[in-house]
């Protein structure tokens, strides 16, 4: 179940419908990094640049590229430090898309079955927000088990796994049930969940192909609710 829910989810990735999410998620996280880069570039220069030059006024007329490598090197920079903020900005701007993405498993997939209900715009926010801070509270706390040596890689995947794992779900879920009924579900069936969000995980190691998690994660995770709910004859409650 959980692998059919994968392989089905990596399949859409590459369909028109998919390809153009992906290109609106990864077009907006470009066009975020590039207005922040020259945003800091201006404030460096405006912040900076006079403190540098008072501090070195004896300098001579021909060392004034020293300035120009400096500028240099503080682009780079800001340029490096910009590129750690690529996956966590991607998450955001993929969170948008979330609901795009379901029903477009649920209209090719599941035609036969009643169509799920997108999430209200501030609650959508408010998701993508917290996939956000799933993301990072689980990778500050598998950074510090690195400190622990032969569990660092095995704790990743276990943070990872359970967080992404309880959010795709749950927002799956809450498409068709109301949130408490969404939390039963995803308990009841806590162990299936927590496997799924171990292959998402894996997905998520993946670099450059890890920009693309949160669109297959909800992917996936549509198709394991639907061959979950098939099994239960009414929502469960929390």
């Amino acid at each position: 179940m959980i692998f059919d829910a994968a392989n089905a989810a990596l399949r859409h990735l590459f369909t028109p419908q998919f390809r153009s999410l992906v290109w609106k998620s990864l077009g907006a996280t470009f066009l975020i990094l590039v207005l922040l880069w020259v945003a800091l570039r201006h404030l460096f220069t405006y912040l900076a640049w006079p403190y540098l030059d008072q501090m070195l006024p004896g300098l001579p007329q021909w060392a004034g590229w020293l300035g120009t490598i400096g500028a240099i090197f503080a682009s780079l920079g800001l340029a490096l430090g910009l590129a750690l903020l690529i996956a966590p900005i991607a998450a955001i701007i993929a969170g948008f898309f979330l609901d795009d993405a379901a029903e477009i498993i649920e209209r090719q997939d599941y035609p036969a079955d009643p169509p799920g209900q997108p999430l209200p715009l501030v609650q959508s926010l408010g998701l993508s927000l917290k996939f956000l801070g799933v993301v990072i509270v689980g990778n500050i706390f598998a950074l510090f088990l690195l400190l622990v040596p032969g569990i660092n890689l095995i704790a990743f995947f276990i943070v990872n796994g359970y967080l992404l794992g309880r959010e795709y779900f749950e927002f799956a879920a809450m498409r068709f049930l109301t949130p408490d009924e969404a939390k039963g579900l995803r308990s009841k069936y806590a162990v299936t969940v927590f496997m799924a969000g171990l292959v998402i995980a894996v997905f998520l190691a993946i670099p450059f192909v890890n920009f693309l998690t949160p669109l297959f994660s909800a992917a996936m995770m549509v198709h394991l609710y639907k061959a979950i709910s098939k099994r239960e004859p009414a929502p469960v409650a929390a």
